[in-house]
């Protein structure tokens, strides 16, 4: 495919006049060559309490690897993420409640580190505990699997 580029002054611009400068770009046509995929994250969120039968609820999605935070994936698929006074006394993801806590069972080195506000919010937590409005899944290169535990404080 081959795309013509025109170079013509302004004061040229009727139709009649033809361009000064004609040149032949070449555009590749290989879906191949151009074709890059973002590497993405599987995400579970596992729920809180078992069902009937003692199987636990589960949530599962993909995400593009380092462009959204845990509590945005979330709440854009519709998983629950807050406890009743969490849905009432939340932030909104600035970090300054506490309230959005989750677990990581699995995939933590995919994740950022630990930010300040988590440093201090969760001192005495386990380490696997994170806020999820702190936490970016993945870097922008990797790719891997995280499962989550929600509301990590109702585990008996």
């Amino acid at each position: 495919m081959a795309a013509r580029i025109t170079f013509r002054p302004p004061e040229f611009t009727q139709k009649h006049h033809k361009p000064l400068i004609s040149l032949t770009k070449r555009i590749p046509t290989c879906i191949y060559c151009t074709t890059t995929t973002k590497p993405e994250i599987e995400l579970e969120f596992i729920g809180p309490k078992p069902d009937e039968n003692g199987n636990y609820p589960m949530d599962k999605t993909k995400a593009v690897s380092g462009e959204k935070l845990l509590r945005n994936i979330m709440s854009e698929n519709k998983i629950e993420l807050y406890a009743a006074y969490g849905k009432v006394m939340n932030c909104g993801g600035g970090g300054s409640c506490g309230t959005c806590i989750v677990e990581i069972i699995q995939g933590k080195d995919v994740l950022n580190e630990r930010t300040n506000t988590e440093l201090r919010y969760l001192k005495k937590k386990p380490e696997s505990w994170r806020l999820a409005c702190q936490t970016i899944v993945g870097n922008k290169e990797n790719s891997g699997k995280v499962v989550v535990q929600r509301f990590p404080q109702w585990k008996k």
